[in-house]
């Protein structure tokens, strides 16, 4: 699903597998993870193994990727790319730096947030715009209703996934004002039942603004069989192409 969110010049990968084969983890990621419990093991290899297969669509050899501050991915030389894991979907999005300046993906189980989240990663002006959250207990996959609380949580992931590694600022949930538009028309099915997606394109404008990147951030989100997914790209020449 996540290719659909992104260019051709973006190698992706992903899979609904929970766990991989022993063994493919390399040694330095293995001390990573060592003494960590089984589900954190099992999103950290799915990951990698995931962002492996994203290098051989760029035509590179498989190499570890270990981690910096705040669990940032370290890709090769000349490489940028972003990594996402929930319950259900893991995935990779990886591209060449002369082609893409930065890029975030992020996936989430489409379900609204945990109660007092949406407050805490959400503007005010925000929660007017999506509406109140579902009811308690309501099942998104009879409804087919849209938990816009998590679509907006998801992007704000991809935003900071885009802006961190270009800036090397800590960006909060409440410094990004995003404004989301549906493409899919909303008779259409939604996409946590399965069969059409529902989709759509978003605008983070940055409330914390950095010359690196442009003040607003445009992307695209999904929500498909329970998942949603959203990206977020830069491309190195945004100032020409008009972007602010």
């Amino acid at each position: 699903m996540i290719e659909l969110l992104l260019p051709a010049d973006v190698s992706c990968a992903a899979t609904r597998a929970e766990s991989v084969p022993d063994g493919t983890l390399f040694p330095e990621e293995e001390a990573l993870i060592a003494k960590s419990v089984a589900k954190r093991r099992n999103d950290f290899a799915t990951a990698r193994a995931c962002a492996r297969r994203a290098m051989a669509g760029l035509g590179l050899p498989p190499v570890a990727v270990l981690h910096g501050h705040r669990g940032r991915p370290l890709w090769p030389e000349g490489i940028v790319g972003s990594l996402t894991h929930c319950d259900g979907y893991r995935a990779a999005a990886l591209a060449r730096a002369e082609d893409v300046l930065s890029l975030g993906i992020d996936a989430e189980p489409h379900a609204p947030l945990p109660s007092g989240v949406r407050e805490l990663v959400t503007l005010p002006a925000e929660r007017e715009r999506i509406g109140p959250p579902a009811p308690e207990g309501s099942d998104e996959n009879t409804t087919g209703e849209i938990h816009w609380d998590r679509v907006l949580f998801s992007a704000k992931e991809s935003v900071f996934k885009t802006w961190y590694p270009v800036t090397g600022l800590e960006l909060d949930f409440t410094e990004a004002d995003l404004t989301f538009h549906r493409t899919d028309g909303p008779g259409g099915d939604d996409g946590a039942r399965g069969g059409v997606a529902a989709e759509g394109s978003f605008a983070a404008r940055l409330l914390l603004t950095d010359p690196a990147l442009p003040t607003t951030l445009h992307g695209l989100w999904r929500i498909e069989d329970g998942i949603v997914a959203t990206a977020v790209l830069v491309r190195p020449d945004w100032r020409d192409s008009g972007a602010v």
